[in-house]
């Protein structure tokens, strides 16, 4: 989801970092409503666990240039579950940060429309979870379907968010709209495999005995929702 430098023009690039301030103002927003509930202690513990995760899936596993981005797999939907949702916006935009700080400079023009491929889906997210995951449903009782409808929203919405400013940057022409193409059908594999990490995680957490259970994680991972 890395946009390629250059597809983008430094002269256009001012609207990211218009959609990046929004969207890091809705984390801001969702880091004080969690604060009031877990305290800034745990959500600065949460967030920090959420940005090695981030980073590791940036810099350490594998990631291949196609098309008009990077494919990677960016566990969104299981940070979501893990941590809640301010946790994971926090890691995902801090962690995006230090890749470029200090791995990948030649990304950093170009944060603020990845910030905002990364942030945008998962709001959407968790406003999907609401709607299908019911009240009196713990996450680590998720079926594969649900899960599956999770990843289909964050991987999608990152595909959606990678098109327009592809499209934004380059036109319609038909070679960006093959290098369009090609980035969407290999984003098909992480929309396949997410479902099944998310699903091995909250498998592995179910399995812990109620004493041993990490208390840095979100709560809805075990309880019901009152």
């Amino acid at each position: 989801m890395h946009i390629t430098p250059g597809v983008v023009e430094s002269g256009k690039i001012i609207l990211g970092h218009g959609t990046a301030l929004a969207a890091l103002a809705c984390t801001a927003w969702l880091a004080v409503q969690t604060s009031r509930s877990i305290g800034w202690t745990s959500l600065i513990a949460r967030s920090l666990l959420a940005s090695l995760l981030v980073f590791c899936c940036f810099e350490v596993l594998p990631h291949h240039p196609v098309g008009v981005s990077e494919v990677h797999l960016i566990v969104g939907t299981t940070l979501f579950l893990l941590f809640g949702p301010a946790a994971a916006a926090i890691g995902l935009a801090s962690g995006l940060l230090i890749q470029g700080l200090f791995f990948a400079p030649f990304d950093l023009p170009q944060y603020g429309m990845n910030v905002t491929t990364l942030l945008v889906p998962l709001f959407a997210v968790s406003v999907l979870a609401k709607k299908i995951i019911a009240p009196q449903t713990a996450y680590v009782d998720l079926s594969y379907a649900q899960t599956f409808k999770l990843s289909l929203a964050y991987q999608g919405g990152i595909v959606a968010w990678v098109a327009f400013w592809a499209l934004y940057g380059q036109g319609a022409s038909a070679t960006n709209l093959r290098e369009i193409a090609a980035f969407g059908g290999a984003y098909l594999l992480v929309i396949a495999v997410e479902p099944l990490l998310d699903l091995a995680v909250l498998a592995a957490a179910k399995s812990l005995h109620a004493q041993h259970r990490p208390a840095l994680l979100e709560p809805r991972l075990y309880a019901t929702q009152n």
